[in-house]
């Protein structure tokens, strides 16, 4: 799981997770739902990223990365982002966590890489939908901010064609 970000190796136990994600976005929300219903073996508090309690939950993070890409965190200091993410997600589930054992070999975690990609290229599509059904873009800067006439300022990443992340960033300069 070379996703593993920040300090993901403390060797301290997981007895609770933090889920930070895009709180704006059609697909995460749906999996935040399922998540929600799944029996967890580890606690999963389902946050959106970049949000107030984002930020008091985890102080110590980059909140900027993690409206760009799924970010789990543990009690214990871990930070898993991307792929890792996931595969420590479905860990946390009781009726999942044999098959996050497979994503965690080499040939999983091509998977697991795999489908975090997809996904990635859903939000982005759905983002660019959003954008056009609104009228299109009025300023689309290359950092990854976009202002469209209905959102306003809205962070999608790090430059166009990234993934879509819109959960109350904060507008730039």
């Amino acid at each position: 799981m070379s996703e593993v970000a920040d300090r993901g190796a403390t060797g301290a136990p997981v007895r609770r997770l933090v889920l930070l994600y895009d709180a704006q976005c059609p697909l995460c929300t749906f999996l935040r739902n399922w998540l929600a219903r799944q029996r967890q073996l580890v606690p999963l508090d389902l946050v959106p990223a970049g949000s107030d309690e984002a930020r008091r939950r985890c102080p110590g993070i980059d909140h900027v990365a993690t409206l760009s890409e799924i970010t789990l965190v543990g009690d214990g200091g871990q930070i898993y982002r991307g792929p890792a993410a996931w595969v420590v997600t479905l860990w946390a589930l009781s009726e999942y966590r044999p098959l996050s054992h497979k994503f965690s070999t080499p040939a999983g975690a091509r998977l697991a890489r795999a489908a975090v990609l997809a996904a990635a290229k859903y939000r982005t599509a759905h983002r660019d939908q959003r954008l056009r059904q609104a009228g299109g873009r009025a300023y689309d800067r290359q950092d990854g901010w976009v202002y469209d006439r209905v959102d306003g300022w809205t962070y999608y990443g790090s430059g166009s064609g990234s993934a879509a992340c819109d959960s109350g960033c904060h507008v730039p300069d």
